[in-house]
């Protein structure tokens, strides 16, 4: 299967989840210098959107049974492979390749051609999926400003991007399979935990700029606020950027992403140019306190701790199906690929709700800091309240959907966090109308 670019690759932490926006338009004008709408111009206070709810109840349906066709797809394509006995018809066929062996075991002309061979049967046949989520659903139901065209410009600039970074992981692993067949997973692990922090470095200047205008906000009231906010935390801004997003979507969003010298605090024009000044100030003051609270070096230490579990259990696996299985000629193996995606698919499964579950509780700590910075618990709300009607968050899933996929909480659980704030600071005040909040709830 396809294997894809470390997360440290892609923006880390989001205000809201964007998954109508993958894609960017790269035609697209650079973002203007965009400020906060002007007072004259600032919306109405928000309120939920019955229409734009039921609209989003019926579009996470959609989405989730696009995602479990491509998963069921993915599994099925694995178990043909490794009980049809065409993982190894395929390896044999392959048997004209270069016999090239640097390393004892190591094939790198037929493990590249394998990998290859596999590669594009996947991304054949998750095409229509691919184009059925990532454009005709957003279309559907108002997403989505891209046209065709600048949708497959970007699936190719994806490709473009992913396909080398994989071959090579993959001829190293294969390496690592023949020269250290035991602490290979080890050191794996390791090469993975350099790359991605070179990645998550680089990302905010070498990926995200293939796929969206990038415009560093002009001296003014955001800009202002910013630095305020950054002051106040102790924190430094590396730079506060907006993003060309309505090039290709309605939604809004913001992140944090880099590391170092490449920090930075990405605002969408979507979000900029619709909200408020004090619900700017909320989502600013959440994006700082991923910064404050050390979020992307945590991440990177759950992220690899969780991969060298899965690596291990993979060792093991292949150790034990090698052995016993007398048509594999080794660990290394070209026709071994199969298990070792069906074995790391499997552990991504059973631990996704795990690692979702962290980052839905880095994510609340955000919000938290966010409240008890800003003192702004209504902008909260009514950021919160803007965002479901505008990017179609479904604002109470079922509690199983949000345990398994949502690495965000859900918005009712982010509003009610704001309603709490702001109960709890009209008993502060005084206000005999307050709800008394028991301990510990904040």
């Amino acid at each position: 299967m396809p294997l894809q670019l470390p997360r440290a690759a892609r923006p880390l932490y989001a205000f809201e989840h964007a998954e109508h926006a993958d894609h960017a338009r790269d035609d697209a004008p650079a973002a203007p210098a965009i400020e906060a709408a002007p007072s004259a111009l600032v919306p109405a206070p928000a309120t939920l959107d019955a229409d734009r709810q039921a609209k989003a109840r019926r579009y996470a349906r959609q989405r989730h049974t696009l995602a479990l066709v491509s998963l069921v797809l993915d599994a099925a394509l694995i178990a043909i492979l490794l009980f049809s006995g065409l993982s190894f018809a395929l390896r044999d066929a392959l048997a004209g390749a270069p016999a090239w062996e640097p390393v004892a075991g190591w094939l790198p002309a037929r493990i590249g051609l394998y990998f290859l061979v596999i590669f594009a049967g996947a991304f054949v046949l998750g095409l229509p999926l691919s184009y059925e989520s990532g454009f005709v659903l957003p279309h559907r139901y108002g997403l989505s400003t891209q046209s065709r065209r600048a949708w497959a410009l970007d699936l190719l600039k994806g490709l473009a991007i992913s396909l080398p970074f994989e071959l090579v992981a993959v001829e190293f692993v294969y390496w690592l399979l023949a020269a250290s067949p035991d602490a290979w997973w080890l050191w794996t692990g390791a090469a993975m935990l350099f790359v991605t922090v070179i990645l998550a470095n680089l990302a905010p200047i070498l990926f995200l700029p293939l796929f969206y205008k990038l415009t560093p906000l002009p001296d003014g009231d955001v800009r202002r606020m910013a630095l305020a906010l950054a002051a106040r935390a102790g924190t430094r801004v590396r730079g506060i950027y907006a993003m060309n997003m309505s090039t290709k979507t309605t939604a809004a969003n913001a992140m944090v992403m880099g590391l170092g010298n490449t920090r930075r605090v990405v605002l969408g024009d979507t979000l900029l140019d619709r909200y408020t000044p004090d619900e700017i100030e909320v989502v600013l003051a959440h994006e700082l306190g991923h910064q404050v609270h050390g979020d992307i070096p945590k991440l990177i230490a759950v992220q690899t701790v969780t991969t060298l579990g899965g690596l291990f259990v993979v060792n093991l696996l292949l150790h034990a199906v090698v052995a016993r299985v007398t048509a594999y000629h080794g660990l290394a193996d070209a026709a071994t690929m199969p298990l070792v995606g069906a074995a790391l698919a499997a552990f991504a499964l059973v631990t996704l709700p795990l690692s979702n579950g962290y980052s839905r509780r880095v994510e609340r700590q955000a919000d938290v800091y966010a409240l008890e910075t800003t003192h702004k618990s209504d902008a909260f709300i009514s950021a919160m309240t803007r965002l479901a009607n505008q990017n179609l968050a479904e604002l109470e899933p079922a509690w199983f959907v949000e345990f398994l996929l949502y690495n965000h909480p859900s918005t009712a659980r982010r509003l009610a966090l704001g309603r709490r704030y702001v109960e709890s600071a009209r008993r502060t005040a005084g206000d005999p109308s307050a709800v008394s909040i028991p301990s510990g709830t904040l």
